[in-house]
């Protein structure tokens, strides 16, 4: 069957993200393997036309942009929707979005150039998006990925290109009409206009597709911008968001919502770590269960599958699968492994700046820190629906790397990826987790072994079990001081003791290993970005990073955050300390090596008045916490300031008080939502978040047990964009990075103790 025609057969049209006109989540349009050519990959109904690929505007004036980004809460297909409609001149009433199509146009470069020490064996000549080698790479595979921040540098250039491109040929139909120059009209509310006259986008379109548009193309001289002043913060949103309305009502579709006829459900086990392998299973003892219809063993899974979930569970129950190996793991011992590395592990130089080492053969001061393995806690487990007919693989999931799990689907099933349809829908939930492919590759041999449409979602456990956490670290760092100065830094060093985490990850994402190949392909490598975010944002003339490769028997990946999050902790945590040894308020004390970074300076200064900083005194409850992502022209910063307390229900996070600069903010009301998230979720790694694994199995294993914050738990927050002519920056991780170091110091204001573990009282007082 012509792919077209499969899009007529589909439950749900595109236009069901539209805002305002309609409600509802979109099923849109399949990932199928398109032509290698970056023309327009799009296919335009009857009614429509294709403006660059990007952009399909309807006679009924409606205008729906394609969004190569998973949405998964973060409100990716909002902003970059309003990046296309102010470039346009469009009514956000009348503006929907749908999934892009794997094809080369949509790919994310940035994201592949930050991204070259996992996947190119040059990464040093690959790492920069200007590089051939990294966008020959994302365009020949398709590589479109959510992750790391980097939408709006990947896609906001191409979008408002073809925005501006579809601007100028509205107005080329229009000034025909009229017998003017299109230079004439004005392009604003999806509306052409010349003095009193004017045409809907709709009466145009057809006659604007046949123009030439102008090259390069005609952009506005401002991109899309709010502001950020206190004083917007009250108002309501330009550009409400276009998932909201289906969010509220219920419509809105995730992958575990998808029904066809004939649809049967999947439940799964896997074997505790260190025993992968199914040994055997009591296949009689759920035979009789009605509902029962069929039982798929794999290697390293046993899926039940009936006529609902709950009975496929509980036959998984009653079969008691046994799994073998070389042994269940103890997680314990492993973060005895990590600990001991800095007395046996040699250590691999990640990053040298000036001559670190000399003036730290006797440091002044030097502290250990750790954190311990941390899992997603995502609403939403791993769910898949698929339907397999004998020749073409149908795949509705979440997927941060789409087409390289449209690929494993492929590959696990024996099929092409031609023959694959991948429909993406949204996540409830992900922090990285869906970049993870294993239940994709589960749910098409299913579906294949039953003949039915199926949908397997795990169960809670096995999330927990199966994604990789992120990884735990062992860190020392050291510090001299400049003679004479108060203890102004003059050397810096830290060690990291750790997996090669992040290429562990890249094994599993672009050569689709195992769990267990990849930890053994990668073992004892050094891994620069597994040591991201180490180095102090602070004007210290000589830093040194040095990686210890630790190899755990367990899989660690990417949770939100990532490297940054406990580099922050170890860095802010020891700012702390350094500056009480030199007898130094930590305010003061960061604000004299800040003399070369204004941005941050004013951060720290603003977050500090917000709170009325009362100077770091004991007894106060007030800490303090300064983060920098990507460089000081082209990043982002938050400065945070916690006030905390200990009490007999543990920690007592009253209020957290942020100034950030993003440089410009592209929508203030989504922005505001990333640092707020990020915030709490940084909250949730102070307190909890944490498994151990005891015979292999995870401990806690129910998300009760992760000591997650509550609505009760959330302090009050209090956010302060900055104004900044910088580029937009992605506010997503900042939260995250920030609330644990600034939360340990204000408990050690408050009570004299210093927290050096995460989660912060994991080993008590």
């Amino acid at each position: 069957m012509d792919w077209r025609a499969r899009l007529n057969d589909l439950p749900v049209t595109r236009r069901q993200l539209i805002a305002g006109a309609a409600v509802g989540g979109g099923l849109a349009v399949g990932w199928w393997l398109w032509p290698r050519h970056y023309s327009s990959p799009l296919a335009p109904g009857p009614d429509e036309r294709d403006f660059g690929g990007w952009i399909t505007i309807g006679t009924d004036g409606v205008v729906t942009v394609a969004v190569p980004q998973l949405e998964m809460g973060q409100g990716v297909t909002t902003v970059l929707a309003q990046v296309a409609a102010v470039e346009l001149g469009a009514d956000w009433r009348q503006v929907a979005v749908e999934p892009a199509p794997p094809s080369g146009l949509y790919a994310n470069v940035p994201l592949a150039a930050k991204w070259a020490s996992i996947w190119s064996n040059l990464p040093s000549i690959a790492d920069d998006p200007d590089s051939r080698l990294s966008e020959n790479f994302a365009r020949s595979n398709a590589f479109i990925a959510t992750a790391d921040g980097t939408s709006l540098s990947a896609y906001e250039p191409p979008l408002r290109d073809a925005a501006a491109a579809a601007r100028a040929m509205l107005a080329m139909a229009a000034a025909e009409r009229w017998g003017i120059d299109w230079e004439e009209c004005e392009v604003e509310r999806g509306m052409v206009r010349y003095g009193d006259q004017n045409f809907g986008f709709g009466t145009l379109v057809t006659e604007a597709a046949a123009f030439e548009p102008p090259n390069p193309a005609p952009l506005r001289v401002q991109p899309a911008a709010e502001d950020p002043s206190p004083a917007e913060a009250e108002l309501a949103p330009a550009f409400p968001r276009l998932d909201l309305p289906a969010k509220v009502d219920g419509s809105f579709l995730f992958a575990g919502d998808v029904r066809l006829p004939g649809l049967v459900y999947a439940s799964i086990r896997h074997g505790p770590i260190g025993n992968p392998d199914l040994a055997r299973f009591d296949a009689d003892a759920a035979s009789s269960m009605t509902g029962l219809v069929g039982v798929v063993k794999s290697k390293r899974y046993l899926a039940a599958v009936a006529t609902n979930w709950w009975t496929a569970e509980q036959a998984l129950k009653r079969m008691r699968p046994v799994f073998s190996g070389p042994g269940a793991i103890q997680s314990v011992s492993a973060i005895e492994l990590l600990e001991a590395a800095h007395d046996n592990v040699a250590p691999e130089r990640t990053l040298d700046i000036g001559d670190a080492d000399d003036l730290l053969a006797r440091p002044d001061y030097a502290q250990s820190y750790s954190v311990a393995p941390a899992v997603h806690a995502a609403i939403e487990t791993a769910s898949a629906t698929a339907r397999f007919d004998g020749e073409t693989l149908e795949l509705w999931i979440a997927a941060q790397a789409p087409e390289l799990t449209r690929r494993a689907a492929a590959k696990a099933i024996g099929i092409s990826p031609q023959d694959v349809v991948l429909y993406p829908t949204a996540s409830g939930g992900s922090f990285d987790a869906r970049l993870e492919k294993r239940h994709a590759i589960e749910v098409a041999q299913i579906a294949k072994e039953i003949g039915r449409p199926v949908n397997l979602t795990w169960p809670r456990v096995q999330e927990l079990q199966t994604v990789p956490v992120r990884t735990p670290v062992s860190a020392r760092l050291e510090a001299a001081f400049l003679p004479a100065t108060g203890g102004r830094l003059a050397a810096w060093r830290s060690r990291l003791a750790l997996p090669a985490s992040a290429r562990e990850f890249g094994q599993r994402l672009f050569d689709n290993r195992t769990v267990q190949a990849a930890i053994e392909n990668v073992s004892g490598q050094a891994d620069a970005m597994a040591c991201e975010g180490a180095v102090p944002p602070y004007g210290i003339e000589n830093v040194a990073v040095d990686h210890l490769p630790v190899t755990l028997p367990f899989p660690t990946g990417r949770l939100r955050g990532n490297a940054h999050a406990y580099n922050a902790f170890f860095t802010e945590s020891f700012i702390d300390e350094l500056a009480e040894r030199a007898g130094r308020d930590p305010f003061l004390y960061r604000m004299e090596m800040l003399g070369q970074s204004p941005r941050l300076a004013n951060m720290l200064r603003r977050a500090t008045r917000l709170a009325n900083w009362d100077g770091g005194r004991r007894g106060t409850g007030q800490g303090l916490a300064l983060v920098r992502m990507g460089d000081a022209e082209m990043g982002g910063g938050i400065a945070c300031v916690a006030q905390a307390s200990l009490g007999e229900g543990g920690v007592r996070v009253t209020h957290l008080h942020a100034a950030v600069d993003i440089g410009r903010v592209v929508n203030h009301d989504i922005a505001r939502q990333q640092i707020e998230g990020g915030l709490i979720f940084g909250l949730s790694l102070a307190t909890g978040s944490s498994i151990a694994y005891e015979d292999g199995k995870p401990v806690p294993n129910r998300l009760a047990g992760l000591a997650l914050p509550t609505m009760a738990d959330c302090p009050e927050i209090v956010i302060e964009f900055l104004s900044s002519d910088a580029p937009a920056f992605d506010p997503g991780e900042l939260g995250v990075a920030v609330a644990p170091p600034a939360i340990a110091n204000a408990l050690y204001s408050a009570t004299g103790v210093r927290f050096r573990h995460l989660p912060l009282l994991s080993e008590g007082l």
